[in-house]
């Protein structure tokens, strides 16, 4: 068990009031790793609420810079940090938030060749991306790795998530099984996005993190959570792992491949 200081009995205690949470379970956050994907509008709100929840590490991927158009809904950066690369932008405002916390950066955009060194050191991964090369890839990789993994998708007014955990729970394939022919589905520069739909998401796939860690309550495992921000509409829709999957069944992948087609990852709810 952590021996936590005065300074950090204050600052977690909130989450140390919690019967279902307590010293226990502090500690295990504590001494927690956890990577973003992506510290754009999904891991804006991610990144801010696993460092102020004191993850013990935590690592964020993104190979872009800040741009102006990017401050409608990625709220970890600001206007003085256009043209800086994200992921520092990112870290200070997390060490800004908790010092003392680790924060490691990766600016780089994912492949094949690179992914599983990089999810490697990490107990769970989540992925804050906005397309579905990157998206399917992180899938891949969890799955071939056997890490569990939040994913999240982001579109005009509505957000989807869902949580997996290979080789027990439905993976991203199983459901989407592979990405859309390009030009059917619109990207977030065309389409747009309400910027606070990005931090509705963001914010439960922190929670899914927080609960895997600590290992309370139930993860989104074969739940599709789906919801509409205009009606305010949510919805869970049961999935079933797919026993002809072609990543996570038995004669699924052994080995990673790059996708093609970067496009904004949303399927509606139908």
């Amino acid at each position: 068990m952590k021996d936590f200081s005065d300074e950090e009995l204050e600052r977690y205690s909130r989450h140390i009031l919690l019967a279902d949470v307590g010293i226990e379970g502090q500690d295990k956050i504590c001494a927690a790793k956890v990577l973003v994907i992506g510290a754009g509008g999904l891991g804006s709100p991610i990144a801010y609420y696993l460092a102020a929840a004191g993850v013990g590490t935590i690592g964020i991927v993104d190979g872009d810079v800040v741009d102006l158009s990017n401050l409608q809904r990625q709220i970890i950066h600001t206007n003085a940090e256009i043209g800086t690369p994200k992921v520092e932008s990112a870290k200070r405002k997390m060490l800004a938030i908790n010092p003392g916390v680790t924060v490691n950066t990766y600016k780089t955009m994912l492949e094949a060749a690179n992914i599983l060194d990089i999810i490697e050191p990490y107990d769970f991964i989540i992925d804050g991306t906005d397309n579905f090369a990157a998206k399917f890839l992180i899938n891949d990789a969890c799955v071939l790795a056997n890490k569990a993994y939040s994913h999240g998708g982001i579109l005009r007014f509505a957000g989807q998530t869902m949580s997996i955990r290979p080789r027990e729970s439905a993976c991203y394939a199983c459901v989407f099984d592979s990405p859309p022919p390009a030009g059917i589905v619109p990207t977030c520069s065309s389409a747009g996005i309400l910027g606070a739909v990005a931090g509705m998401l963001g914010t439960i796939q922190a929670a899914e993190a927080l609960k895997f860690i600590t290992g309370v309550g139930e993860p989104l495992y074969d739940t599709l959570l789906s919801f509409d921000a205009k009606k305010m509409d949510f919805r869970k829709t049961r999935l079933r792992k797919n026993p002809r999957c072609r990543v996570c069944s038995g004669a699924g992948i052994t080995k990673l491949e790059d996708y093609e087609q970067p496009v904004c990852d949303l399927k509606r709810p139908e």
